[in-house]
């Protein structure tokens, strides 16, 4: 275990990546926790109103993204600070993408249908940044053997094909199954060859001519929201709480 925590953790500066990682989770379910807490009018906890203005908590986390990225570009990526910075950053990520949804709609649908987004990016963000720990941008290690540098340009050539089928996927408006296909090839593969979603790029762009086709990606669409959409908004209040009504 130590030798892989030196070899594609510590060796290719990776550590400041896997503190932000932690910080940034852990500080969006901190904040879930805390925010359902002041809902439901349990604990200390309140809202901050300064002056009767409502300081959503994006704000701290772009100060905190501030200070972060700033430690970081003075610090290098070694050494107790660049741990700070990476540690800040991922905080303020945490705070950030928590309110997604408000700076998408500029309007505060924290708990709202639409304010589920943010629970939804905070997901994607967290499995990509996991992906490039877990070594699947394998550069920066020195001194590899022979198969080692072998393993690793395969393991660079299938997640580049994979990658591509995650485009597809997210051009076709399956967002979804696009951030499952991530880790799970053959997903992202299954959501690349099937029709597009309704109102999608690919929809808009390739189904313009295509009326049947069109149909058939509409009555699909339909089939597979009534199938999935009761598990999927579950998940997703138990993340993030359920929206009002």
């Amino acid at each position: 275990m130590g030798h892989w925590w030196y070899r594609n953790i510590v060796e290719p500066g990776k550590l400041p990546l896997l503190l932000a990682l932690a910080s940034f989770v852990l500080t969006f379910l901190v904040t879930r926790v805390i925010t359902r807490l002041i809902r439901a009018g349990r604990g200390p906890f309140r809202n901050i109103s300064p002056g009767g203005v409502h300081v959503h908590h994006v704000v701290p986390g772009v100060v905190l993204m501030v200070l972060g990225g700033f430690i970081a570009l003075a610090g290098g990526r070694r050494g107790f600070g660049s741990g700070v910075a990476a540690v800040l950053f991922g905080m303020g990520v945490g705070l950030v993408l928590d309110e997604f949804a408000l700076i998408l709609h500029l309007d505060d649908v924290y708990w709202t249908e639409e304010g589920t987004k943010s629970v939804e990016i905070v997901i994607l963000t967290a499995a990509l940044v996991a992906l490039i720990l877990g070594g699947f941008l394998p550069f920066g290690v020195n001194e590899l053997s022979p198969d080692e540098s072998t393993n690793r340009f395969t393991v660079v050539r299938t997640v580049a094909v994979n990658f591509l089928f995650v485009l597809v996927a997210l051009v076709k408006g399956k967002g979804r199954m696009a951030v499952i296909g991530v880790f799970v090839p053959f997903v992202a593969l299954f959501g690349a060859v099937r029709l597009a979603r309704p109102h999608s790029l690919w929809d808009r762009r390739c189904y313009r001519n295509r009326p049947k086709a069109r149909a058939r990606a509409r009555v699909r669409a339909v089939r597979h929201d009534r199938r999935w959409s009761g598990l999927r908004r579950r998940v997703e209040q138990f993340i993030g709480g359920a929206p009002s009504r």
